[in-house]
């Protein structure tokens, strides 16, 4: 039990995290799909600027941990962000319709959650529909037959280019020669600058509390996920895991905040609540995120039950839980698993993917307003 104590204080401090997190999306409004919402039809850029200030704070503190040696993000992280296995297209149709489902969800994954805390009850039917899609592609052919037909055949391995990673720090020094440590330190930096300089030339983003706190939040979250499971104690959680023997817990390894398979195992943990080796890093941060969001809402009075206004919007939910399931899976995360996670490793995938979902509800957004004006 005491060897166990560690594995205890990584899934501790995970959900602490999340609690935070949900409280903080949840008081400041914080969405991915409402940033390209608004940025599509209202064009303000005010929550995507706060998106891209996640994701600076999250490369910053990413390169700061590498070069610190605080943390060993490596390549073989849960997923395999910066992984030799280009699955190029994966990651674009993946993210595409991951994005058209977040859309007809009305939020992607985490937003779900933070509405589910909130007492939407429309985003816990999406919350049980893309469960049930991932729960599915664990368990039956479905992810072979929806995913691997179509995208093994495509996938780069870039180890026989002479490149050991996707990350851009590999491909800049497979390319320049350059020690791929310092070029994806001096990609890092350049990038984070320009982020940031796009970030806070807006005058009126400058002025929003609630945009730069989401921002610092985010991205603070996702590096305290990667020191967490990649750091000293990180190392020791590994090390126990490959100690327990049967009763070795599941997905233990370098990670950060996801909410795609999570959902899922969370789903199945609930099922089967005895079972602890399901009580996972992402099944905490699910739990912590719901619990968050609903006492911000206790404490600011905001919690409201809403359920759907016809049957047309049960099924646009529905829909929209099953895409995000199948495209999140493709893509290996969602608009926070990929879209800061995945971006604060620098990984090429990462960014492919994060276009092509702001790409799939970007298209949704103008064919429902197509739809309404009809």
């Amino acid at each position: 039990m005491q060897e166990a104590a560690v594995h205890y204080q990584v899934l501790g401090a995970a959900f602490a995290v999340a609690l935070v997190l949900g409280a903080v999306m949840r008081r400041t409004n914080f969405c991915t799909m409402g940033a390209v919402s608004d940025w599509i039809n209202m064009d303000d850029l005010g929550r995507l600027r706060a998106w891209l200030l996640a994701m600076a704070v999250a490369i910053a503190g990413v390169l700061a941990l590498e070069a610190a040696a605080l943390a060993s993000i490596g390549r073989d992280t849960l997923p395999p962000y910066r992984g030799a296995s280009f699955a190029w297209l994966r990651y674009a149709v993946g993210g595409f319709v991951f994005g058209v489902g977040m859309t007809l969800a009305s939020g992607c994954g985490v937003k779900t959650l933070v509405r589910t805390g909130g007492g939407n009850l429309k985003s816990l039917v999406v919350a049980a529909f893309l469960a049930a899609v991932v729960y599915l592609m664990y368990t039956t052919r479905l992810f072979e037959l929806s995913v691997t037909s179509w995208s093994e055949p495509a996938t780069l391995d870039l180890a026989r280019f002479g490149v050991n990673g996707q990350d851009l720090g590999a491909l800049i020094g497979a390319w320049t020669g350059l020690e791929a440590a310092r070029a994806q330190l001096a990609a890092g930096v350049a990038l984070v600058a320009v982020l940031l300089w796009f970030v806070f030339k807006s005058r009126d983003f400058r002025a929003s509390f609630d945009h730069i706190l989401a921002g610092i939040v985010v991205g603070l979250a996702v590096v305290i996920g990667w020191y967490l499971t990649a750091g000293p104690l990180g190392a020791e959680w590994r090390e126990y895991a490959i100690m327990a023997g049967e009763q070795r817990p599941l997905r233990v390894g370098a990670q950060s905040f996801t909410f795609t398979s999570p959902i899922g195992d969370a789903a199945r943990y609930l099922a089967q609540p005895g079972d602890l080796r399901l009580l996972t890093f992402g099944v905490v941060a699910v739990g912590g995120v719901v619990l968050g969001a609903a006492l911000q809402g206790l404490a600011s009075g905001g919690l409201r039950l809403e359920w759907f206004a016809s049957g047309r919007d049960f099924a646009a939910h529905a829909a929209g839980g099953v895409l995000m399931g199948l495209g999140g899976f493709a893509a290996m995360g969602c608009t926070i698993g990929q879209g800061v996670s995945g971006v604060s490793t620098l990984a090429l995938g990462s960014f492919i993917a994060v276009a092509a979902m702001i790409a799939g509800a970007a298209l949704t957004m103008k064919i429902q307003y197509r739809l309404l004006d009809a």
